[in-house]
Formats: C-alpha cells, sequence, structure tokens
C-alpha cells in the first residue's frame, strides 16, 4: 500500500504521523511540505517503525520524502532539467524524489509537491507550468522504461 501525505511540517506533526504510520501500516509514504533540511528532519523516528527514509529537504518550505518497509534504490532529488544552480527565477525548491522500492514486485515512486501557481498573469503561474513540463517529460520517459511506476503527492491543482 502506497500512501501520501502533506504533512505541512513534520517536525511539528511529528506525534501525529507516528500515530497514524502505526495505525495505517503503509508500505510506502510520500510526504510534501517536510519544511525542513535534510539534517533536521528525523529518520530515526520512521526507522523506529521499520521504514527506510530518504529525503530532498529545504529551510521552512517545501521538501519531500520517501519511506519505505522495503529497501531503496535508485534515489532521485530534483526533477530531470531542473536547475540546481539556484538560478531559476524562483530559486531552486525541494519538490521531488524519487526512488525504486524494492519489494516483491519491484515500484518505482515519485513523490512530488506542484507549485502553486498564484494567479495567471504572476512569474510563479510560469514557474508552475515549467515546473509541469518537466513532470510530464519524466513521466514520458518512465512510462518508456515500460516498470511499474507511480506519481503520488501534492498536485496543488
Amino acid at each position: 500500500r502506497i500512501a501520501t501525505w502533506n504533512v505541512n511540517s513534520v517536525n511539528a506533526r511529528l506525534p501525529t504521523v507516528l500515530a497514524w504510520l502505526e495505525a495505517a501500516q503503509p508500505d510506502v509514504v510520500g510526504f510534501q511540505e517536510i519544511k525542513c533540511v535534510d539534517e533536521k528532519f528525523p529518520p530515526e523516528a520512521f526507522e523506529s517503525l521499520g521504514y527506510n527514509v530518504e529525503t530532498h529537504g529545504q529551510k521552512t518550505y517545501n521538501g519531500v520524502a520517501l519511506l519505505s518497509k522495503y529497501p531503496m534504490s535508485e534515489v532521485v532529488c530534483g526533477l530531470p532539467g531542473e536547475d540546481q544552480s539556484g538560478v531559476e527565477a524562483e530559486g531552486v525548491h525541494s519538490r521531488y524524489i524519487e526512488a525504486l522500492i524494492e519489494c516483491p514486485r519491484p515500484v518505482r515512486v515519485g513523490c512530488l509537491y506542484l507549485p502553486n501557481g498564484n494567479p495567471v498573469e504572476s512569474p510563479k503561474f510560469a514557474y508552475k507550468l515549467g515546473w509541469m513540463e518537466r513532470l510530464e517529460a519524466h513521466a514520458r520517459t518512465l512510462l518508456a522504461q515500460e516498470e511499474a511506476f507511480t506519481l503520488c503527492g501534492d498536485y496543488n491543482v
């Protein structure tokens, strides 16, 4: 079972998140808006419940994470074509993480936090459209590989 949750700050909601994980027992979880850098994410809390943890964090805003009861490999942070140099109009945002979940029937899982577009005339709308174009291109690449995959998360639509 795969679940996704916009936690809106993993550290602020940690007791609630842990209680839900214990009750729901998903095999894989994608978190959005973890709102912390990787070093401030509490992996031990999730590892104690049997999860492997991968994060792509960002201070104060955004950030995504994958948890899996199975080993994860081929971890990718950021979409192909994303400007990681910080020169994009909106800067570099931690909005996408992907991994191959090594379960009995392996599945690639991408967790995303799509940008909010705001008004159409806003520069943020153009940023959102560009991000969606990169996501679509990446999804087409994944489809061409003919392996199981899912893209989960907060699509902000």
